[in-house]
């Protein structure tokens, strides 16, 4: 229901917007703004460039709301405007760590996922015992994660940190469900070895 009433709510502030409506576009920014920092921030490792990107996002939002045809919902549109801009501006920048993936294999009890959510996640219950004891490794898989080459990583914080399902992440980065599935696999593979190797 949740859900719903989220995509609701986001159709008729996107009808507004397309009509003029400058507070429904505010509201649309001001509700996803977060978020969209958040994931970002996560996928180029900078937090000016991800300030950076992130207002273009919201730029390219702007100038392009009125060709949205609402196939996909508004959120999924974002999320791959905002990836999409990410994803060029990682493979121009040559501060962004990446390295070749050979590891197979699979996660079947997605230890590598809850850990990436416990970590990585901004919404931790902030017990000051609890962050003390997980800022070192908060530190570590977030330096595992920049070690991921860029699809990957997108696959990896779009599922295991925004929480999106397999279809909303094939709609945003425009692939196939197969080819999210294995580069997750792969990405947890090598995110978890990482780690591993790290904390020995």
């Amino acid at each position: 229901m949740r859900a719903a009433s989220i995509n609701i709510d986001d159709s008729v502030l996107v009808q507004q917007s397309q009509a003029g409506d400058t507070p429904s576009m505010e509201r649309l920014i001001l509700k996803y703004q977060h978020r969209i920092y958040n994931v970002i921030l996560k996928m180029c490792g900078n937090t000016d460039d991800a300030a950076e990107l992130t207002q273009e996002t919201f730029v390219k939002v702007i100038e392009s709301i009125e060709k949205f045809k609402g196939r996909s919902s508004f959120y999924t549109w974002l999320f791959r405007i905002a990836v999409n801009l990410t994803l060029n501006h990682c493979q121009r920048s040559a501060r962004t760590a990446t390295c070749s993936l050979d590891a197979e294999g699979t996660d079947p009890d997605g230890e590598t996922s809850q850990l990436l959510r416990d970590v990585l996640s901004d919404d931790r219950v902030a017990d000051p015992a609890v962050l003390a004891q997980s800022h070192e490794l908060c530190a570590l898989a977030k330096q595992a994660l920049l070690e991921l080459e860029e699809p990957q990583r997108a696959v990896v914080i779009l599922r295991d940190i925004e929480g999106m399902d397999y279809a909303q992440i094939a709609d945003v980065l425009n692939i196939e469900l197969g080819t999210v599935r294995s580069r997750l696999s792969r990405a947890r593979s090598h995110l978890r070895e990482v780690l591993e190797n790290m904390l020995k």
